[in-house]
C-alpha cells in the first residue's frame, strides 16, 4: 500500500493530507496551537479517528500515539549527538535507516520490513512517500511518521 503524506503550505500548526495510490484523500491531519502538542487524525469521511499528543515536562520529546481514544504506543526521541535517532513503543517496531537524510524503514522485531519512508525533494512543502507492507498497519505507520517529521521540523 503506497501513501502520499503532504504537509499544506501555510500552516502554521501541521496540516496535512494523505492520499492513497488512486489519489484520493486517505486521511487528514490537522495540528494544534497548544502546549503541549498535539495532532488529531481524521479518515476521508472526517471522522477523528485517531491523535498525537506530546509529553510535556519530558528530558527528550515524546509523542503518545492514541487511536479511538486508547494509547497503543510512543514514540521518543533519543539523546544522541551529531545524529538523529528515535525510539517506537508500538508492536515491537524499530526505525532503521537514515533520519537525517529522510529516508528510513520501520521494521518489526525479526527486522522484517513494516513500511519504508522516502521525502520527495524539490516541493514547496514537505512530502513523502510510505510504502506500506500490510495496510491494516498503515494508520500506525502514518501516526510514526507524523511523529518524527513533527518533532524534526519543531511543530
Amino acid at each position: 500500500m503506497i501513501l502520499t503524506f503532504k504537509q499544506k503550505m501555510m500552516s502554521f500548526a501541521g496540516k496535512y493530507e494523505v492520499y492513497d495510490e488512486e489519489g484520493q484523500v486517505a486521511y487528514r491531519i490537522q495540528g494544534r496551537v497548544s502546549i503541549p502538542k498535539r495532532y488529531d487524525i481524521y479518515d476521508a469521511q472526517g471522522e477523528n479517528i485517531a491523535a498525537l499528543k506530546s509529553k510535556f515536562f519530558d528530558f527528550m520529546p515524546q509523542f503518545r500515539l492514541f487511536v479511538n481514544g486508547q494509547e497503543v504506543g510512543k514514540v521518543k526521541k533519543k539523546f544522541t549527538f551529531l545524529t538523529q535517532k528515535f525510539e517506537v513503543d508500538c508492536n515491537a517496531w524499530k526505525i532503521d535507516g537514515n533520519i537525517i537524510g529522510w529516508n528510513y524503514s520501520i521494521v518489526d522485531a525479526n527486522n522484517a520490513l513494516v513500511a519504508s519512508m522516502e521525502r520527495k525533494m524539490w516541493h514547496m512543502t514537505d512530502q513523502y512517500v510510505l510504502d506500506i507492507v500490510d495496510p491494516k498497519d498503515a494508520l500506525l505507520v502514518l501516526m510514526i511518521v507524523l511523529a518524527i517529521d513533527a518533532e524534526k521540523e519543531g511543530h
